[in-house]
Formats: C-alpha cells, sequence, structure tokens
C-alpha cells in the first residue's frame, strides 16, 4: 500500500483539505508525507521591475511558502504523521511540472492534492496544475475537491 504520500501545498482552501486527506491516510497506512510548494518566480520576471523589487517579491513568495510549509507540518506531527517539507523554487516551470518531478526523484507512491473545480474559459485562462498532474504522473493520484458533496446518509442511494 501507500508508504510515501506526496502533498502538494499552496495554502488555498483546496489544498487544506487535501492536506487534511493525506495525514488522515499517513495515519491510517503508517506513510511518511512529503509536503511541497511551488514558487513560480517568472510571472515577475519583467523588463519593467527593477531587481531590488523583485527580489522583495521573491522573498514574500518564499516567506509565504515556508510559512504554508511549516503550518502544514506541524500539522501532520500533531497527528503524529512522519512528514518533510520542500520549497521549490521554479523558473519558468508549471507547479504541476515540480509536483511531477518530485514524486518521480523523492519517490512517491502517491500523490495527494487539491482541485479547485474550474470550469470553462477560468481552467483556460488559469490552467490546472490538478490535471497536469493527473495526465503526467507515474504513481496514483487523490484529488481533494474544492468542496464537500453534500454527505450521504445511511441507507441513501
Amino acid at each position: 500500500m501507500y508508504k510515501r504520500i506526496l502533498v502538494a501545498v499552496d495554502g488555498s482552501e483546496p489544498s487544506r483539505r487535501a492536506l487534511a486527506e493525506a495525514i488522515r491516510l499517513g495515519g491510517e497506512l503508517s506513510a511518511c508525507l512529503l509536503l511541497v510548494n511551488v514558487i513560480n518566480k517568472s510571472p515577475w520576471i519583467s523588463p519593467e521591475i527593477d531587481q531590488t523589487t523583485l527580489q522583495h517579491l521573491i522573498d514574500d513568495l518564499r516567506g509565504t511558502g515556508e510559512s504554508i510549509l511549516h503550518e502544514a507540518k506541524t500539522a501532520a506531527r500533531g497527528a503524529g504523521v512522519e512528514v518533510d517539507a520542500r520549497l521549490i523554487e521554479a523558473l519558468g516551470a508549471e507547479a504541476g511540472e515540480c509536483v511531477i518531478q518530485q514524486a518521480a526523484s523523492w519517490p512517491a507512491d502517491l500523490i495527494v492534492c487539491g482541485t479547485h473545480g474550474r470550469r470553462g474559459l477560468r481552467r483556460l485562462l488559469m490552467g490546472s496544475d490538478a490535471e497536469y498532474i493527473v495526465r503526467h504522473s507515474a504513481v496514483p493520484v487523490l484529488l481533494v475537491p474544492a468542496s464537500a458533496s453534500p454527505a450521504r446518509t445511511e441507507g441513501s442511494t
């Protein structure tokens, strides 16, 4: 069964739900988790942005990523789950690509990530890291939706 679970975390609600599910699985399966947060520096590189401003932006992104990872590690450790974390600084690569690379190099048995459930034009414009991960992963992927569907009751179909 799954002993090495990679969890993509970005601080969003879907990511928090995915983390909670990964912690639950990690506890039940005695698995270790690798938390991955990706910061993509390329959108900030522009001729109009001076080097000092760019460095401040990157430092802010780095600080936010480290904070997200610290909070997630604290939650996993609080549940008694073995955990490690990596902040990935990407230049030109999308988060999904970085997650796939980390899953291969670690190596992961399972990838857990949240999905925002975007559709139509929003999905086209913003892309979908979750879709990229599903399409390119060599290991199973568990997608956790942005919001829970209504709970099924005993005896419902």
